[in-house]
């Protein structure tokens, strides 16, 4: 299977919060990074160290989308703490779905929510790819 992950986070969030919110969120579904394929985030994060590193890490594309794009997608868990602060009610979901040209129908994690032991929060979405 190959899957995308889409993922949003504190700013200066850690590289091993990242990795464990992927980790975890792959672990509901019964899969492992071996299917990651893409990873996908707003073009506000193009400079998040541990987002370029994580992506460097594994050799995945890194896929950013404005907000403008991101706002497009109906996501099943929109948030107004990301709308506050991102001017678009979804990365991670968002993102994922861009990144896959997929559908609501190939969302296989909504949101999974990581509070890492660096204080940082992360969200991991992960669509089904073509």
């Amino acid at each position: 299977m190959k899957l995308i992950l889409g993922m949003g986070c504190d700013r200066n969030v850690s590289q091993q919060t990242l990795a464990t919110a992927v980790d975890k969120a792959l672990a509901q579904i019964d899969q492992s990074t071996d299917s990651v394929v893409a990873l996908a985030s707003i073009d506000k994060k193009n400079d998040e160290a541990a987002l370029l590193a994580l992506a460097e890490q594994h050799a995945w594309p890194l896929h950013f989308f404005s907000a403008a794009q991101l706002a497009e997608i109906d996501v099943p868990s929109p948030s107004a703490v990301v709308l506050k602060y991102m001017d678009t009610p979804s990365v991670a979901e968002a993102a994922a779905i861009l990144a896959a040209k997929a559908s609501m129908k190939d969302l296989l994690v909504e949101k999974y929510k990581y509070l890492g032991a660096d204080g940082k929060n992360a969200t991991v979405s992960i669509v089904r790819g073509q």
